[in-house]
């Protein structure tokens, strides 16, 4: 059957020419259908140039980013997704994953691995699936018989899209098997992941290195991470011998994991949990500590917010600094897409003239290598992070 035909307007194809995978509203001249053919959210069109010349292959959708694209090479969907995927996880494996210490990983990061709309991450023999367009979404079946060809040990694929959609016409489900959870390996500690019960699809993933970097502060010191989550962090840091790790999260269902997660890892005497909203307690709390974790969810989702954001992460960091001992060590995080590396730093600059500390930035971090960056899409760059050394 042939694809409807996405028609650019002249001079609009430019930002295919450099590989910039989304395609705006603005930019479309006209939709040619055959046989009847009526345009749907999701479908697979072909985009084409004002001279009708074939640019690309991608999904249809009614937002501002109108076609999402998939191939810039006239192929099938099952040619495109077992080519991107095996490339995927070709990379990861020359990324040293999986491996004895660690078996939980992003297969494939959307745009950054030519797939936009589409994660997949691996706990042990479990995929979680999301889809974050209309297009992925219909083509879930085929992603799954994808999946089960390149990974044939795998035990359940679950699709966990509903809250990516925003949308009650989908429910989330199994592809394959119906293991709710399992045990996953990080840097060879073990924590307990519920993609059904979770958020996102059950663990954040992008922060392993940096976790890994706070293991090595960690030992012989007292930490605060705040917004724990399921206790990555704290786990990092008490199995690098930390000396005691306090964790708060206003999430009471999150808390119940950490302290799940530190049994699992038998650290329960060097650990105390904190149901807690994180801003709160950072005001009342007056205790000091060799090392404090910021690591809150976006403050902002879109640049209306953007402003409010900026200023809950001042003062917030701010706080944070104040809760720091001399010669102790703040790792601030921000994911908010819409505040770049250079607003965060400025951000954090006010905040430390707020709290009257004097710092020096010693590591610039980012999201892991298993969540890469197109070079052609830097909007896909948004986890931005400081250690800073506080005097």
């Amino acid at each position: 059957m042939t694809n409807p035909r996405i028609v650019l307007k002249p001079g609009k194809e430019n930002s295919l020419q450099r590989q910039h995978p989304w395609i705006f509203s603005g930019a479309i001249a006209q939709a040619i259908l055959f046989d009847d053919q009526e345009l749907q959210i999701g479908d697979w069109v072909d985009v084409v140039d004002h001279k009708e010349r074939f640019l690309a292959k991608g999904h249809y959708s009614d937002g501002s980013i109108a076609v999402r694209i998939l191939s810039w090479a006239d192929e099938s969907p099952e040619t495109i997704y077992r080519r991107k995927i095996e490339s995927a996880l070709s990379w990861r494996h020359k990324l040293g994953l999986p491996n004895p210490k660690t078996n939980a990983f992003r297969l494939v990061h959307g745009e950054g691995d030519q797939l936009p709309g589409l994660i997949i991450d691996i706990y042990a023999q479990h995929a979680v699936v999301q889809a974050h367009s209309w297009g992925v979404h219909h083509d879930l079946p085929l992603i799954s018989q994808t999946l089960k060809s390149a990974l044939p040990d795998l035990v359940s694929i679950y699709s966990k899209s509903k809250a990516a959609l925003h949308s009650s016409e989908t429910q989330d489900h199994f592809l394959l098997g119906a293991a709710e959870s399992c045990q996953a390996q990080e840097n060879g500690w073990s924590f307990g992941v519920n993609w059904v019960e979770g958020q996102k699809t059950g663990f954040f993933l992008d922060q392993r290195p940096n976790r890994a970097l706070l293991g090595q502060y960690a030992q012989g010191k007292r930490i605060l991470n705040t917004f724990c989550y399921t206790g990555g962090f704290s786990i990092a840091a008490l199995s690098a011998g930390a000396e005691f790790v306090k964790s708060v999260d206003v999430s009471a269902r999150a808390m119940a994991q950490t302290d799940a997660n530190i049994a699992l890892n038998q650290f329960q005497e060097r650990h105390e949990s904190v149901t807690a909203d994180a801003l709160k307690y950072l005001t009342e709390d007056s205790e000091l500590y060799d090392i404090v974790v910021l690591d809150p969810p976006a403050f902002a989702k879109n640049l209306r917010k953007k402003h409010a954001a900026v200023m809950g992460y001042k003062r917030l960091n701010a706080l944070g600094m104040k809760r720091v001992k001399p010669g102790g060590l703040l790792f601030t995080f921000s994911c908010s897409q819409v505040v770049d590396d250079e607003l965060f730093r400025n951000t954090v600059t006010a905040a430390g003239l707020e709290a009257g500390r004097n710092a020096r930035v010693i590591h610039r971090l980012n999201q892991g290598p298993d969540h890469p960056e197109g070079l052609y899409h830097p909007e896909g760059h948004y986890l931005k992070g400081l250690v800073l050394a506080i005097d």
